[in-house]
């Protein structure tokens, strides 16, 4: 791990700083980039809602061998981890590593440490055919997300992946006013409900927004025939001063579940992270820019060992925590401080 981050900061050299604590302070407004949108504040709003949350402790218990197996649309998976849509390396990268090697890594790498990847679309050709390309030849086990088109040019990328075998599609609608897409010609929109019918009803495969923050519209993408959402501020780089995610994610588990798959992503880089989301009602979690990094300085075998290591960190967060499996994570795994008392900056 140690080599792959020095190569990684040398590549990433005036790109990311690749900080001790990623947390978008020292990037925020370096978009293009690794870094948040405006101040910079919806990034680091994800760190800072996980990082303020507190878990209980528990250790009288029999729970020595946690299980983190988990299924996705009938797909096995030994680790609710998985690699968020990272895209666009002639843009964020300034080309340091091509489209086809970002997405390589991203796609395979997940599904060499038993998970699953998605993989990105954007303002040039390129992204989505090296996205659908990797999904094509790492055994169809990848999820390409697409950008929030045009309904007519949404469609016939739609068909794309299907045409590559991809098991489900998701729309990033967090990306309706993205900046890079504008710079580059690409129209994209906000989405309204009766054209999430439209695609929900024009493919078999289960379709996933990305880009969900509110209990009413996690409802809506429900009403439309949804079969997932992910909880998501698009890292903090669609809009200045979103809430992060972990502080949406409870009320809108509570408004959905049983209804869809429901994932997030933003700030997440440890196992007690996961932990944490998994309390808080989420099935899986999607994990970005240390997966982005590890793509650059070590490419799928890097990515792949991140995944790794942050379900091995899982399992000792259950262990610490009396949860057998990550099916049932209790929400009291969250500490709720009484009224009065300060919650530890530790």
């Amino acid at each position: 791990m140690h080599e792959w981050r020095m190569r990684a900061r040398e590549r990433l050299a005036g790109i990311c700083r690749l900080c001790r604590v990623c947390d978008g302070r020292a990037c925020a407004g370096e978009v293009p980039g690794f870094g948040g949108v405006g101040t910079g504040a919806s990034f680091i709003n994800n760190v800072e809602a996980l990082r303020h949350l507190r878990i209980n402790m528990r250790t009288l218990h029999p729970v020595s061998q946690p299980c983190t197996d988990t299924t996705l649309f009938g797909i096995e998976l030994s680790t609710p981890v998985l690699g968020a849509a990272v895209g666009g390396a002639r843009i964020n990268m300034k080309g340091i590593i091509t489209e086809d090697e970002l997405a390589w890594a991203m796609i395979s790498g997940p599904a060499c440490a038993g998970s699953l990847g998605m993989g990105g679309d954007g303002g040039h050709e390129e992204v989505l055919e090296s996205t659908l390309k990797s999904i094509k030849n790492c055994s169809k086990k990848g999820i390409p997300v697409i950008k929030p088109r045009l309904q007519g040019e949404l469609l016939r990328r739609m068909r794309l992946a299907e045409d590559a075998g991809a098991p489900a599609l998701a729309i990033d609608v967090d990306a309706a006013g993205l900046i890079n897409m504008a710079l580059l010609g690409q129209a994209v929109e906000p989405k309204h409900p009766r054209q999430i019918s439209e695609i929900v009803q024009s493919t078999s495969l289960p379709v996933i927004l990305k880009g969900i923050m509110t209990p009413d519209e996690a409802l809506l993408a429900a009403e439309c025939g949804c079969s997932g959402i992910v909880v998501s501020n698009h890292g903090g780089r669609s809009i200045d001063h979103c809430p992060g995610t972990a502080s949406v994610l409870r009320d809108i588990a509570s408004a959905v579940r049983g209804k869809l798959v429901i994932m997030v992503d933003g700030g997440i880089r440890s196992g007690v992270d996961v932990l944490k989301m998994l309390a808080l009602g989420a099935d899986l979690c999607l994990v970005g820019r240390p997966l982005a990094q590890a793509a650059v300085g070590g490419g799928e075998e890097a990515v792949a060992e991140e995944i790794k290591r942050i379900t091995s960190e899982l399992k000792v967060a259950m262990i610490m925590t009396g949860q057998s499996h990550v099916h049932r994570i209790s929400p009291d795994v969250i500490h709720e401080p009484k009224s009065g008392f300060a919650a530890s900056s530790s």
